[in-house]
């Protein structure tokens, strides 16, 4: 006899991609029936353009910057490397002596594999910065590894916002010690955009990464906001398109939907924070009033200008990740771990080891990431199966 299939999925894995706003929705099916190039010159062209045009106004006051510093792209990936490669290139085409690149050791892929890409296939020398046991930036370590030469510093890349533990990044601090020495500052805010205030102008930043299906839009589609002053060479060659930095004929339904997000989730940004935050410290609170031994990882809940609203990454000592999350899944209740996957054998998460964790520290975690669509009974849900699920995937391992 097979198990009964769960009466409803729980969704709390939200920071991987949260399921598309109604507005979003809206925007995109509205031109999906549509035809028109926004690089043609005649009118189902022109109408394409003016909904590009009139979006990427949308996105420009929702963040704070210039219409024309977005720069749309497929999403944050290509939006990461089309600022890490293309800054790199323009600032050593600029001075060949300028070949350090510095990050944190806790990045996104997308950002650590472009940056490794450009020491194997460059020769850049790629400095990864130390963070603290909350994954916290060690800004002290910044300042020295600047002024050790700051001349050969070609761009520095931190994220606002840790995906795996939710920690936020001193951005500010960042860009007040590149300023110094004029190196310009990449930050990746995919997830912060919509979750916490995300002022492009106000933090300094010269370049900051932003993607759709993060914040209630739909795939494939996101941003790089980029100073104009910036010089950035592009990754791919075509049309020119998109100040000639992303080549490549526009999706004007996605656009359209990407915008609509972006402006609704900007707007109600406080209020879902605070909803969500609170069901996020009610999580936490009655996990570990479960299994006491759980533990959160990155920063504390408390202040919330620390950590992101909706992240609660909790350690289960004597538990693999991987079978909590499978055991999990069979209750119906979706989160994920916060290690990775390489063919098939979990690693440690990157995150954790650099914040201090052992290797078995590294595998035995959950991400519960929350968002618009969660509720109190999401919550009540996840408490309930948590006992169980843990007293069972510790067996699996006497």
């Amino acid at each position: 006899m097979t198990a009964a299939a769960p009466s409803r999925t729980v969704y709390l894995d939200h920071a991987a991609t949260t399921p598309m706003v109604p507005a979003a929705l809206e925007a995109m099916t509205a031109h999906l029936r549509g035809v028109g190039n926004a690089s043609s010159l005649h009118a189902s062209g022109r109408h394409a353009r003016r909904v590009v045009e009139e979006s990427r106004e949308t996105i420009a006051q929702a963040l704070n910057c210039r219409p024309g510093e977005v720069v749309f792209t497929s999403g944050g990936t290509e939006a990461d490397n089309l600022a890490v490669k293309g800054i790199f290139w323009s600032r050593r085409d600029g001075d060949p002596r300028r070949i350090r690149v510095l990050t944190t050791a806790v990045e996104h892929h997308a950002v650590l594999d472009a940056v490794h890409w450009l020491g194997d296939a460059e020769e850049a020398e790629v400095e990864l910065l130390p963070v603290d046991d909350r994954a916290r930036l060690d800004v002290e370590a910044l300042r020295a590894t600047i002024e050790r030469d700051p001349g050969s510093v070609a761009v520095v890349s931190v994220m606002w916002a840790n995906n795996e533990v939710g920690t936020l990044q001193p951005i500010h601090d960042v860009v007040a010690l590149a300023a110094e020495h004029g190196i310009p500052v990449h930050t990746d805010a995919v997830q912060a955009v919509g979750h916490v205030p995300v002022d492009f102008a106000a933090s300094g930043v010269d370049a900051l990464t932003l993607t759709g299906h993060k914040l209630g839009g739909p795939y494939g589609v996101g941003a790089l906001v980029v100073r104009r002053e910036v010089s950035v060479q592009p990754l791919v060659h075509g049309g020119g398109q998109e100040r000639d930095i992303r080549s490549g004929t526009l999706d004007t339904p996605a656009i359209a939907g990407f915008a609509a997000a972006v402006e609704l989730a900007v707007k109600h940004q406080a209020e879902h924070a605070t909803r969500i935050g609170a069901l996020r410290d009610e999580l936490v609170r009655r996990v570990v009033e479960v299994v006491p031994d759980a533990h959160l990882h990155g920063a504390p809940l408390a202040p919330r200008t620390d950590r992101l609203p909706g992240n609660a990454h909790l350690g289960f000592p004597g538990c693999e990740g991987d079978s909590l999350l499978m055991l999990l899944d069979a209750r119906g209740i979706e989160c994920s771990t916060g290690s990775a996957c390489s063919a098939g054998v979990p690693q440690p998460s990157h995150v954790l080891l650099a914040m201090g964790c052992d290797a078995d520290q590294a595998r035995h975690s959950l991400r519960f990431s929350l968002g618009h669509t969660t509720t109190q009974a999401d919550v009540d849900a996840v408490v309930e199966a948590i006992g169980p699920v843990v007293e069972r995937a510790r067996a699996a391992r006497r």
